[in-house]
């Protein structure tokens, strides 16, 4: 009779329920099979760049799961004026020490270049318990939530920066840094997408739980963060950049030749001047391309963060014709957020083709849709700044990219990614000081845009242009 039964296999229950398990978990499953295929391609899976792929898609969504919590606390909650009041003590309190902090960030990092994986998974697991700490102020709106948010910024910044000195090291073969970089761009901006009308459900719940559900997120980005390769932690070859090239040190006075000669007079050389001392090479020593690329940049970053507190404050007190606020935000978010996504594809596709002139001509762009804007206010040029905004800001930063990757030597790259990052943030909070600050004027706020993006403009693109003319005496690195 058993062994009947054992010929028989399983009987029809069984056989029932493990189907329906397979049919639950196909469309879960089948999912993630498809994303590890998408982020593994082309070599990424054997570089290990697929696995940093994944970690910043979990480093988006729970970033843009707090971003929600705030929001609602400090933006939604509460009528306009005292929501600018609020938004003030924020970046009072969270965005100007951060312009401190940040300088400090990129050279401390370069402190611990053999412990990347730790510094990626500490920056998650800290901002897990930052989470945790702000669910019970984020109801009340109490100042106790500002020095968690403050945290919060800084470990996302620090998060960034290892980020960006991470790339390199994990390139497939025939990989461009500014095609990886695109690849993790988006991956990002996927998962924030994606995350952010949870965030907003989880809301509707209660105010606390977008906050658990970013705590969820951010721990298993920590578990993620250690299964990146060790060549991650690897600095073999690696010296620290400089922003100002040393200078040579003075000629010293030639000795008389005789007794009062010393080793020191003698180490002098024969044109008695003294070796000048090796030091690390710095941005400026590989030309004016990554300097003006840089000032192209901030700009960028700048407009930026303008728009999102000008715009934020403006259109929730005066919507957009026909729309009610929510709806005027979310048309320009979404504007934002697709053009920040094509910028990323399109940065892909031209492989980092004249990035001198790509930047120079997209900043050329959103300077003359600004200069649209603050003539003819209205929904769709707001929508198009916003759009434009987002797209000539991923194309830059991905141009950018690639002139550090040709410029800057092999030994002092992933330094002058940490640099460039802390540098294109503290633009960002400058630009949303302004944006708070401003008058809610429609063709004030443009024209203020506009202005931004001619600064930048006068002092970039002419320099830009010329080192595109000239050419550059570095190779070009695949």
């Amino acid at each position: 009779m058993t062994a009947a039964r054992s010929h028989d296999g399983p009987g029809p229950l069984r056989r029932a329920g493990r189907a329906t398990g397979r049919a639950l978990r196909a469309p879960f499953t089948g999912t993630a099979r498809s994303i590890r295929r998408a982020t593994h391609a082309h070599g990424a899976g054997e570089s290990g760049l697929g696995k940093l792929i994944e970690l910043h898609a979990v480093n988006g969504a729970g970033d843009v799961m707090i971003t929600v919590a705030l929001a609602s606390t400090v933006f939604f909650s509460v009528p306009t004026d005292e929501a600018r009041g609020r938004v003030a003590l924020y970046l009072a309190i969270t965005m100007a020490p951060f312009t401190l902090l940040a300088p400090v960030i990129g050279p401390l990092l370069d402190r611990l270049p053999h412990g990347r994986r730790a510094a990626m998974a500490g920056a998650m697991l800290a901002r897990a318990l930052l989470a945790i700490t702000m669910s019970g102020a984020v109801a009340t709106g109490g100042l106790e939530l500002y020095p968690a948010a403050l945290g919060v910024l800084v470990c996302s910044k620090a998060y960034g920066v290892v980020r960006s000195a991470v790339v390199p090291r994990l390139l497939p073969p025939g990989f461009s840094l500014v095609k990886a970089n695109s690849r993790v761009t988006l991956a990002g901006l996927l998962a924030t997408g994606v995350a952010a009308p949870i965030g907003a459900g989880l809301q509707t719940v209660g105010s606390a739980w977008p906050l658990y559900g970013a705590c969820a997120i951010f721990v298993a980005g920590t578990f993620l963060a250690f299964t990146l390769p060790p060549k991650v932690d690897s600095a073999k070859g690696e010296r620290r950049a400089r922003l100002i090239v040393p200078h040579h040190e003075e000629p010293a006075p030639r000795p008389a030749p005789g007794k009062g000669s010393t080793r020191a007079d003698l180490r002098r050389g024969k044109n008695g001047r003294k070796p000048a001392k090796e030091r690390p090479p710095g941005l400026r020593s590989v030309g004016g391309s990554v300097l003006h690329g840089l000032q192209a940049n901030a700009t960028h970053r700048a407009l930026s963060g303008f728009l999102i507190f000008f715009l934020a404050f403006l259109l929730r007190e005066h919507p957009l014709a026909g729309q009610s606020a929510a709806v005027s935000l979310g048309i320009v978010g979404v504007a934002a957020g697709t053009g920040n996504a094509c910028g990323t594809a399109v940065g892909s596709w031209l492989r980092a083709r004249g990035p001198e002139v790509i930047i120079a001509t997209v900043l050329g762009l959103a300077l003359g849709t600004a200069i649209l804007a603050a003539v003819f206010f209205s929904t769709v040029m707001v929508a198009a700044l916003g759009a434009v905004a987002g797209f000539t800001q991923a194309l830059s930063k991905l141009s950018l990219d690639a002139m550090i990757q040709r410029d800057v030597p092999e030994e002092v790259r992933t330094s002058a990614f940490a640099r460039s990052e802390t540098l294109l943030q503290m633009a960002w909070v400058v630009g949303g000081g302004i944006g708070i600050a401003l008058p809610l004027n429609a063709v004030l706020g443009m024209s203020v845009a506009a202005g931004l993006l001619a600064l930048g403009a006068a002092a970039s693109v002419r320099g830009l242009l010329g080192a595109a003319r000239r050419g550059t005496p570095h190779p070009r690195v695949a």
